[in-house]
């Protein structure tokens, strides 16, 4: 195979990837709503108003960004989306992480209650998918200006 082959199918796979995380920290969280206020409630940031929009608003959000990477008219900017939001939950990670809460992160809705949160784990899992969606976001842009170049 060649290396434009390889690289298509890795930008693939890792866009399957990061958009399967979105859309499965977003069903359970449009689900139970409730939950997940608590659960940003958990984190001492914002108070009950805005942390009930919070609530509302991003499982929706990430719902629609995830389906959005798959779909060619939406994908750049579902991929910038995603790299602000990943930035801003490791920032929260860490935030809650040097605070000493020990809380649930409420990322794929709530969880039994029983593991103690890993925030090292957390941190790099996000870490992870931020590099693979700029990696992803890089790769449209350049595709993008070579196609408006070319012609």
């Amino acid at each position: 195979m060649r290396r434009n082959n390889w690289l298509g199918l890795l930008i693939l796979i890792g866009r399957l990837a990061v958009a399967g995380v979105f859309l499965t920290a977003a069903l359970p969280k449009i689900q139970d709503p409730a939950s997940f206020a608590e659960s940003v409630q958990a984190y001492r940031l914002l108070g009950p108003i805005a942390g009930a929009w919070v609530a509302l608003v991003l499982p929706w959000l990430e719902l629609v960004i995830g389906l959005g990477l798959l779909t060619r008219p939406l994908r750049r900017s579902s991929g910038c989306v995603i790299l602000l939001l990943l930035g801003l939950f490791i920032a929260l990670h860490l935030s809650a992480w040097t605070r000493g809460l020990d809380l649930e992160c409420g990322c794929f809705g709530r969880a039994d209650g029983t593991q103690p949160t890993s925030y090292l784990a957390l941190i790099l899992r996000n870490s992870a998918l931020l590099v693979a969606i700029g990696c992803i976001v890089i790769h449209d842009f350049k595709q993008a200006t070579r196609a408006k170049f070319s012609k």
